[in-house]
């Protein structure tokens, strides 16, 4: 008798090894799963699911011995339009700025002009673009050890393509105002020839055989390119593989993320203007902290084909510039339409200086101003104040708010997941540089965690959101919101809304402040014009950081 007990448990033990080893997955192990998702199966339930399960794992298994190319899009595509949605009348035209007639200052001014002011410089052959590009190449090479804003530096190409710029304007074929003016990009955008570090250590010496749509655009624009700025590692933060990126205005603290670069060059004059991106904030965020004027366009404005992508459904390029007025000129050269990216809608843009802007009504969160009682926030409305006296209508109203705004996260770290799964599933997310709590590679680990029914459930309130935005911003010409209030940054990002971000002085601290201008779907020319002429009545966005020369 116990001879057939030892032996009925020797052969379940070896049943239960044998069954262990054809199978990938427990039971038990759907049990512990259920927790993650807040679900509960009962045990006949599981017994049902295990084999579809099993079928499912062989599925993944095969999808991932498919290579796809970077390149590829999700065969379902965001779109930021509402129902019955109509596209804004008009037609394309091209902003010309006013001719003015300056002298050359001493280099230190010159190196913080705006474009608009080295585009009359260079135009009258007062000064030439190979001069120019050497002085800010000369930067480079002197600040950037403290700033550590410069991935790679491009020297030569850019001093030969300047000399071209001198002799093409020379001979009359002037292209316009970003017609020999130096400028960089983060390190996000490929260009052929360069390192595209995605500011990675593991892509660190990666090299991308294409040139993204918008190098292109601004090269037939006559621009020259001198830098790839930095980039927080795959868009996250101000620390890449070389460092972090510290804050010209206060080299104690980070230059916010993750445009950190294009922030941080931009604002130390180490170009004439620069390109970030924008999926959740970095744009808006590192123009604040470094206090520069950073524009994130309508998506579906400017081609991102080239450009690494975080989140199909929310990345976005803009321009972050010295002026809301350099920011225009960028914009106005890079937006349209791209065959390469069928994310992009065309439509018209066009800005018209002399239109008026007394006539406009603005929605003003002011719940959102009132609750930040900090000297920053004081400094902020203070500067409002000045638009008050162009006898603009300003109306107290809150944006949208009964959405599960916390839950909207996970369509940004779903599609990020879905795009970095390799570097996750080969390990080498493990030689990023950041590996805490808060850093893009413990994202990427976690969201292998995310069910696709909740990313779905997600989108689908997005939807919603999308409408009642939309119904929100029917009201005003344009919104005056805190640059980090509320969700103000989560939402306009889930519904494509374009911004611009101004700077409005320095707090206690001696560090920039800002505030947030919100227009309607493709009507980036009102918040502009708003900018623009905000700029024009105050002097904040002369203001430099006098650690670099300013």
């Amino acid at each position: 008798m116990i001879k057939d007990i030892l032996s009925l448990c020797i052969i379940t033990i070896v049943l239960f090894s044998c069954n262990s080893s054809r199978h990938a997955f427990s039971k038990r192990d759907i049990k512990s799963a259920e927790k993650l998702y807040g679900l509960h199966f009962s045990s006949n339930e599981i017994d049902t699911m295990y084999g579809y399960l099993e079928r499912n794992l062989e599925g993944y298994d095969t999808l991932r011995a498919h290579k796809i190319s970077n390149d590829v899009l999700p065969a379902i595509m965001f779109s930021p339009l509402p129902l019955q949605y109509k596209f804004p009348e008009g037609v394309n035209c091209q902003y010309v700025p006013k001719e003015i007639s300056i002298d050359v200052p001493k280099d230190s001014i010159l190196a913080f002009m705006t474009v608009k002011e080295l585009a009359s410089l260079i135009k009258t052959g007062k000064i030439s673009s190979e001069y120019l590009t050497k002085l800010y190449i000369s930067r480079i090479k002197k600040y950037d050890g403290t700033l550590k804003s410069v991935i790679t530096l491009i020297e030569d190409d850019a001093i030969k393509k300047a000399q071209k710029a001198d002799v093409e304007i020379k001979n009359g074929n002037y292209k316009g105002p970003l017609h020999g003016i130096p400028y960089g990009v983060k390190d996000l955008v490929a260009v052929e020839g360069y390192p595209t570090t995605w500011g990675a250590m593991p892509y660190k010496n990666q090299k991308i055989d294409q040139t993204a749509t918008i190098i292109e655009k601004l090269e037939e624009s006559g621009a020259i390119l001198i830098a790839k700025l930095s980039s927080g590692a795959l868009a996250r933060g101000d620390v890449w593989w070389g460092g972090r990126t510290v804050n010209p205005w206060d080299t104690l603290q980070g230059a916010s993320g993750s445009s950190a670069g294009p922030g941080a060059a931009t604002s130390a004059g180490l170009v004439g203007f620069s390109i970030g991106t924008e999926t959740l904030g970095s744009i808006t965020s590192p123009s604040t902290q470094n206090g520069i004027t950073g524009l994130r366009p309508t998506y579906g404005r400017i081609s991102r084909y080239g450009v690494m992508p975080l989140s199909w459904s929310m990345d976005k390029l803009g321009p972050m510039c010295r002026s809301a007025e350099d920011c225009l000129l960028v914009f106005q050269t890079i937006a349209g339409i791209d065959p390469r990216d069928p994310t992009l809608y065309d439509v018209p843009f066009c800005y018209v200086d002399n239109s008026e802007i007394k006539d406009y009504k603005i929605g003003f969160l002011e719940s959102l101003f009132v609750k930040d009682t900090s000297f920053s926030m004081k400094t902020t409305l203070i500067a409002i104040d000045s638009l008050k006296a162009l006898g603009l209508q300003f109306i107290s109203d809150s944006l949208p708010s009964n959405f599960p705004f916390q839950a909207f996260d996970i369509i940004l770290r779903s599609e990020a997941g879905a795009f970095f799964d390799e570097l996750v599933r080969s390990g080498n997310v493990d030689l990023m540089v950041e590996q805490n709590t808060g850093s893009r590679a413990n994202s990427l680990r976690q969201s292998r965690f995310i069910p696709a029914v909740e990313y779905i459930q997600a989108n689908r309130h997005r939807s919603v959101l999308i409408e009642e935005m939309n119904a929100f911003m029917g009201k005003y010409d344009a919104v005056i919101s805190p640059t980090f209030g509320g969700d103000q940054l989560m939402i306009t990002n889930l519904t494509g809304h374009p911004v611009i971000t101004v700077p409005t002085g320095i707090d206690s601290k001696g560090h920039p402040t800002s505030v947030t201008f919100i227009g309607r779907l493709f009507e980036e020319d009102k918040i502009i014009r708003i900018a623009k002429y905000f700029q024009e009545m105050t002097t904040f966005d002369n203001a430099h950081p006098p650690l670099f020369g300013g």
